[in-house]
């Protein structure tokens, strides 16, 4: 299986991206074909709704580096985004790529399964990010493979002091 993970955190080196490694090295383990995207290292701007993508074959009108990123959405068959918690929802870099997708709504997709990765300073803040990703499944038919969670990340590097690092491994050892 070839999964794309796109990690939404605007920080180089955060929890968001140790649990996103974690993740891929185990799905990696497990035989899939992974590819990590950072959208630090990529301008995403938010979805415009003038439905260019729409008529031009889901191009986006915008020249920002979403056509890229769309690029390797094409060539998954599985997404996972992993973002940090910030005020009860995924990143605002993580919403601008989910945002972006429709680019893909009626040229269609080839991914067959999604889930979520998410880290937050506190625990009981994941309900908008699982009602999302419950949401986008249900619509497009995708297989929801879950959000694994990992609660008081309070700083960064924390959850090289949990053991939230090997849940995520596992998560992408037995994403089949």
């Amino acid at each position: 299986m070839k999964i794309l993970v796109v990690t939404g955190s605007p920080r180089k080196g955060s929890n968001t991206d140790l649990m996103a490694d974690a993740f891929a090295e185990g799905a990696r383990e497990a035989g899939h074909d992974v590819r990590v995207r950072h959208l630090y290292e990529h301008k995403v701007g938010p979805c415009l709704a003038c439905e260019y993508c729409l008529a031009h074959d889901g191009t986006c009108v915008q020249t920002d580096d979403m056509n890229e990123l769309l690029a390797d959405v094409d060539a998954a068959d599985a997404l996972v985004v992993a973002s940090p918690i910030y005020w009860f929802d995924v990143s605002a870099q993580s919403k601008c790529f989910i945002d972006r997708l429709y680019a893909r709504a009626r040229k269609g997709f080839s991914i067959k399964a999604f889930a979520f990765l998410l880290d937050s300073g506190s625990p009981g803040v994941y309900a908008a990010a699982e009602a999302q990703l419950a949401d986008i499944c249900g619509y497009l038919k995708w297989e929801n493979k879950g959000a694994f969670t990992a609660p008081g990340m309070d700083g960064r590097g924390a959850i090289k002091d949990t053991g939230y690092l090997d849940g995520a491994r596992e998560f992408g050892r037995t994403f089949a």
